[in-house]
């Protein structure tokens, strides 16, 4: 599903994925214009600081994702073992603990909120010639693979 750049919107359909689908887990791919051959595993998700405005313009009551939320929220998936323990032929991957404070960090925090922790949230590059379409969905099913292998181990 995409999600709009519009945080209100971007909210209503992560509430709805949980309400409606009740995964067990989302994962989350959002674009990191800065990286030109890097995929970031992000870790959690913050609350607050959301002062940028949106594609229509607005920033969220508070500047916060969920009044009176927590300040942050880690993740279930340890990032960090799954980043110690990945790697993708031609592309770095980092492991980050700040996914910014726009529509990606506030819908991996409302997704983090809603579903008790169970997302994950993964940056990855702009296509390009040496990052093309099936490079990044071949490195992302990788990654994935690894997380819903984690999730097993969890669940044992």
């Amino acid at each position: 599903m995409q999600l709009p750049v519009v945080y209100q919107k971007a909210k209503e359909q992560v509430c709805k994925i949980w309400t409606t689908l009740q995964p067990l887990l989302t994962v989350h791919v959002g674009l990191a214009s800065s990286a030109t051959a890097l995929i970031i595993l992000e870790q959690c998700g913050k609350n607050k600081g959301y002062q940028e405005r949106d594609a229509c313009g607005f920033h969220p009551e508070g500047a916060c994702c969920v009044l009176d939320g927590p300040e942050k929220i880690e993740s279930t998936i340890n990032m960090k073992t799954l980043w110690k323990n990945i790697s993708v032929e031609g592309i770095d991957i980092i492991l980050s603990r700040d996914a910014g404070r726009y529509i990606c960090d506030y819908t991996y925090y409302t997704s983090l909120y809603y579903g008790n922790g169970r997302a994950a949230f993964i940056h990855v590059p702009p296509l390009s010639e040496s990052v093309t379409a099936e490079f990044l969905g071949k490195a992302l099913q990788t990654i994935i693979l690894a997380i819903l292998e984690q999730c097993g181990e969890q669940r044992e």
